[in-house]
Parts: structure tokens; C-alpha cells; sequence
């Protein structure tokens, strides 16, 4: 196998187990609870995992950009890799929260370098088809992750869930070898600093999304920091976060574009399953559901390489969101006999809509920047979109579970989804329409 053969095995393969992950312990928590006890931690061992994957992100993408890709998207794997057998071995709830928070730390590592990686090794024209593979990744982790919980639990342990993870990190490890990086690090002074305060203030303002008490503490302690963190990055020669690349117009609209139209729908994924099995469906064909998101993702992200070339980043990011108010449009009017092909219908035009969106916020994210700077520029897009994902989630689950009825509650959700998508609609128009990719 050739060098970017070898890359993209171990890129796949990692980013299939982060995502299958993420999932997995909903199928099995309750079971994991019976035997190693520690009920009223419950809702720990996922937000461990959560937090920690979110805030790692932007700081792998920068440091892959002073130290190199290879050995930063190595470091994740490692990471993750221990944590998932420590999970495996775990005899206590606080023991499986602590090393669910390792396992989310390789995890947030690991997820920025399948784009960043793909940045450096694909021309634009490529780009959209291996973006499209990654979705796939994400699709099939959505069937697997129920179905793999599922047998461990019935014919194995539930600690496969994670011992699972060692054979196919291993080979994503051996895979990564070979590369040869064409990226040339541009060393600097760590911002030490700058990290510590960013990974901390972000942690307590998602804490405040996660937690029943004290949300109000842990929001202003996140304010502080991040505060702090601010005022530490203007002062610094090579900050963390480089506050310049916020000033690049693109950019930030980018950046701001990905938080509000994941924070309008994207948490849908979360709840549409959960419609179709109060409708009567089984697990499993909830779980097909969510193909119909991977499905429409794929249509439109094989192309889009190629149509950013032609079009530019403003008319396709216009365009996308514009499918984002029509899927919108979609899921308000899902009523308690609303079929499974009408909502099979509505993920697959969602797919459609973040397709679009993510590809070419991606792309944009990578050439509209200096080279030493991709990394970050990439990976805080994937950081705007699950703290937009974080903050859907947790607005829809406010609205379904305060709702005095189920389906009143699902309709509440889209009103709000509907809302959020129209403002979405509007952020791209102020890119300028000279915006273009030639590189």
C-alpha cells in the first residue's frame, strides 16, 4: 500500500471506533450499572467522556500545527487505546468515569486529524469524497454501536465494548507507520498556559449542558476562565488559539455558521430514534433510520470538492442552509403517526443540508488560511459544531422532557429547530461573494 493508502486505513479506522464510542454506552450503561453499581453517577460516565473530547479538540489541531501531524494523531490513538482498557477493567463507577475521561481525551485528539490529515494529502477537487468516507464511518458507527452493545451484553460482557477498540487501534497504529508527513511543522513556544485555561473554562460552561446542579456555578467559573484565557492569548507570541485567525472574516463566519446550524438541528440525530421506538419500532430499525442522514451527506459530499472550485464557498453554504430550513420545515410537521419513510425522508434532507455545510466549511477552513495554521483552523470547526451539537441537545431535551405530553414536546423541539435554522440561513451572506477557491 502506498503512503496515503496507509494513512487513510489508520484515519478510518480510529475515527470508526471514537464514533462507535460515543454511542455505545447508551445500549449498555444500565447493564454496567447492575453489576459494578453506582447509580447516581450515571450521567458521568458520558459527560467525561463528552467534555473531554470537545475541548481536546482545537488543542490537538494546534499543536499538530508546532509539532506535526504524525505524532500528535499517534499520541490520540495511544490515549485511547489505554483508556479503553482501563474502561474494560473497570470495578467502580468512579473508575469508569476516570478512565471514560482518558478514553475521551485520545478521542478528542484523534477526531480533528482525519480532516487535517486529508488537508494535507488531497487536492480541493478530492476532498469532498473523502469527507464523504468519514461521514460513512459516522453512518455505520450508528447501526454497529446499538448492535455491538447489544451482543457483547447478551453473549460475551459488556466490558467488550471497550477491549473491543484494542485489535482495531492497534492496526490503525501499525497503519500510520509508514506515512511519510508532507506537512513541515513550524515550531514554537507552547502556549502551557493558554491551554490549561481554555480546557478548563470550556469544560464548566459544558458542564452547565450536562448537570442538574450547581449550573449556574459552573457557567460562571467557565466565563472567568475563559476570560482569562482571552486576555492571556492578546498578550502571548504563539497563542493556543490564535485570536487573528478570528479576525480573518471567512473564517469566523464559518466558524459561527457551523455553531448555530448544528445548535438548530443537529441534535436531531439524538432524538429521532427515540420518536420511531415510541412509535413501536425495534432499536435496530431506529438505528437504519440514521442512514438516511449518511445517505444524503454522501450525495452531496462526493461533488463538493469540485462545485467549491466552481462556485465558492458563499451560494454552496447559502445553499445548504437553505436545505437546513426545508428540512426544518420537515420535522415540523412529524405528528404521532408520522410513518418511518417520512422520517427516513426528513434525516436523509438533513444529511443533504450538513453535507453541504460541513464540507465546505471544511475546505474553506483549510485554503483560506496560512499552512501553519490548518491544523487550528480545522479543528475548531469541529469544536464550534459539537458545542453547537451540545448546546441542540440540550435545549431539545429541556423542551421534550418539561412538555406535558411526548408528541406535544417532539413538535416544541422543531419550533425551536425552525427558528434557529432561519438564522443559520442568514450568516453566510456575509461572506463576500469573491470568496473563492482556486488553490
Amino acid at each position: 500500500m502506498n503512503n496515503r493508502t496507509t494513512v487513510m486505513l489508520s484515519i478510518v479506522l480510529a475515527m470508526l471506533v471514537a464514533s462507535i464510542d460515543t454511542t455505545i454506552a447508551n445500549t449498555t450503561m444500565p447493564i454496567i450499572v447492575k453489576e459494578i453499581g453506582g447509580n447516581d453517577l450515571y450521567a458521568w460516565a458520558f459527560t467525561s467522556y463528552m467534555v473531554l473530547s470537545t475541548v481536546l479538540a482545537p488543542l490537538a489541531g494546534r499543536l499538530s500545527d508546532l509539532f506535526g501531524r504524525k505524532r500528535i494523531y499517534a499520541a490520540g490513538i495511544l490515549l485511547f487505546l489505554g483508556g479503553s482498557v482501563l474502561c474494560g477493567l473497570s470495578e467502580s463507577m468512579l473508575q469508569l468515569i476516570l478512565f471514560r475521561a482518558v478514553q475521551g481525551i485520545g478521542a478528542g485528539v484523534m477526531m480533528p486529524f482525519p480532516s487535517i490529515i486529508a488537508g494535507d494529502i488531497y487536492p480541493v477537487e478530492q476532498r469532498g469524497k473523502v469527507q464523504a468516507l468519514f461521514t460513512g464511518m459516522w453512518g455505520l458507527s450508528a447501526v454497529l454501536a446499538p448492535l455491538l452493545g447489544t451482543f457483547f451484553v447478551t453473549y460475551l460482557s459488556w466490558r467488550w465494548i471497550f477491549f473491543v477498540n484494542i485489535p482495531i487501534c492497534l492496526v490503525a497504529l501499525l497503519a500510520l507507520l509508514p506515512y511519510k508527513e508532507v506537512y513541515k511543522p513550524k515550531k514554537s513556544v507552547v502556549d502551557y498556559g493558554g491551554a490549561i485555561l481554555f480546557a478548563c473554562g470550556i469544560s464548566f460552561l459544558l458542564l452547565t449542558t450536562t448537570v442538574a446542579h450547581y449550573s449556574y456555578l459552573y457557567g460562571g467559573l467557565g466565563g472567568i476562565l475563559i476570560f482569562a484565557f482571552y486576555l492571556c492569548e492578546k498578550g502571548h507570541s504563539a497563542p493556543i488559539v490564535p485570536l487573528n485567525l478570528l479576525r480573518n472574516r471567512p473564517i469566523a463566519i464559518m466558524i459561527a455558521g457551523s455553531f448555530i446550524s448544528c445548535a438548530a438541528l443537529f441534535g436531531t440525530s439524538s432524538f429521532i430514534p427515540l420518536f420511531l421506538q415510541n412509535q413501536g419500532y425495534s432499536l435496530f430499525i431506529s438505528g437504519i433510520a440514521l442512514l438516511g442522514t449518511s445517505v444524503g451527506w454522501m450525495a452531496v459530499a462526493v461533488p463538493c470538492g469540485k462545485w467549491v472550485i466552481r462556485f465558492g464557498y458563499r451560494p454552496l453554504l447559502i445553499a445548504g442552509n437553505f436545505l437546513l430550513v426545508i428540512t426544518a420545515f420537515m420535522l415540523y410537521f412529524i405528528r404521532e403517526n408520522t410513518s418511518f419513510w417520512y422520517s427516513f425522508g426528513a434525516l436523509t434532507m438533513l444529511g443533504l443540508a450538513f453535507g453541504l455545510i460541513f464540507t465546505v466549511s471544511t475546505i474553506g477552513s483549510q485554503q483560506l488560511v496560512e499552512a501553519h495554521q490548518k491544523g487550528i483552523s480545522t479543528s475548531l470547526q469541529l469544536f464550534a459544531r459539537n458545542i453547537g451539537t451540545a448546546v441542540s441537545v440540550t435545549i431539545m431535551g429541556a423542551i421534550l422532557t418539561k412538555s406535558s405530553a411526548f408528541y406535544s414536546g417532539f413538535h416544541g423541539m422543531f419550533v425551536f429547530g425552525l427558528l434557529v435554522s432561519f438564522l443559520s440561513f442568514v450568516i453566510p451572506f456575509a461572506i463576500r461573494s469573491t470568496s473563492k477557491q482556486t488553490a
